[in-house]
């Protein structure tokens, strides 16, 4: 199938590493030019050379946290400069730390909130005029399906990656009408370096090994083991293409069944 990406422009962050890494990747492997976002400079230029060597593609590196409140807008401006014009928008962040209720204070809460709802929404806010201008604008939220189904002992991820959800839903209603679209996917387990540091959490507090760890959670899945990247990144890009063009207001587990109820 041909998802008609060739040529667009994307702007994903979180993407050093793990499932933005992989989404980044598959976008250009379809033909986009990609800026790239994450923390770490080194590993961030590290990632973009890495996909520009395999993809052919134009892959721009644009280093920061987006939790700063002025990041987003200056990410999106610096995308849209480079490329003449931006029709994706992947908003990705790690996870809040791992814990109980009882051992989080305000700050704590507040900083939750900043990495895990507001940088998706000062992201969205920065591309809107943007994305106007473009014949197939997509955003696509990366969350966790946590939101329908909560982990234990994260949380601050159960909770407020619910309230991004409702984000994206609404957005999709109040901005259909300009053609825009707006998913999100809620993976699960999936073999990244988020889930082995959490999978080492865990090991700790059980006094197990990482390894039986992951056992223990991949058995919960109906395939019987844990997702890869690249099999996230398959169902983002499409979400993200045209070939999704009657696709909006999704939440779309990408679990392999981890997700046990029938909505």
């Amino acid at each position: 199938m041909d998802l008609h990406l060739k040529g667009r422009s994307a702007l994903v962050t979180g993407a050093s590493r793990g499932l933005g890494y992989a989404t980044a990747r598959g976008l250009a492997l379809e033909g986009c030019r990609v800026a790239i976002n994450g923390r770490d400079a080194q590993k961030l230029d590290l990632a973009a050379k890495r996909i520009a060597d395999e993809a052919h593609s134009e892959v721009l590196a644009l280093a920061g946290d987006v939790t700063e409140p002025d990041l987003p807008t200056r990410l999106v401006q610096n995308a849209y400069e480079a490329f003449g014009s931006l029709d994706l928008l992947v908003t990705n962040a790690g996870g809040p730390p791992p814990g109980k209720f009882e051992n989080f204070d305000d700050a704590s809460w507040q900083k939750a909130i900043e990495l895990s709802l507001m940088s998706h929404v000062r992201l969205i806010r920065a591309a809107i005029p943007y994305l106007r201008k473009s014949h197939c604008a997509s955003v696509l939220a990366i969350t966790s399906y946590s939101v329908k189904q909560p982990i234990p002992n994260l949380i601050l991820s159960n909770s407020i990656r619910a309230a991004t959800v409702g984000l994206i839903k609404s957005l999709a209603l109040e901005l259909g009408h300009e053609g825009i679209r707006f998913n999100s996917i809620l993976p699960a387990w999936t073999e990244t370096e988020r889930v082995y540091e959490l999978m080492s959490n865990r090991a700790r507090i059980n006094q197990t090994t990482v390894e039986e760890e992951i056992k223990k959670q991949a058995a919960d899945s109906a395939l019987g083991r844990m997702g890869t990247p690249e099999e996230f990144a398959n169902a983002a890009v499409f979400l993200l293409s045209p070939a999704a063009s009657y696709i909006t207001g999704v939440m779309l587990t990408v679990d392999g069944g981890m997700y046990k109820g029938t909505f």
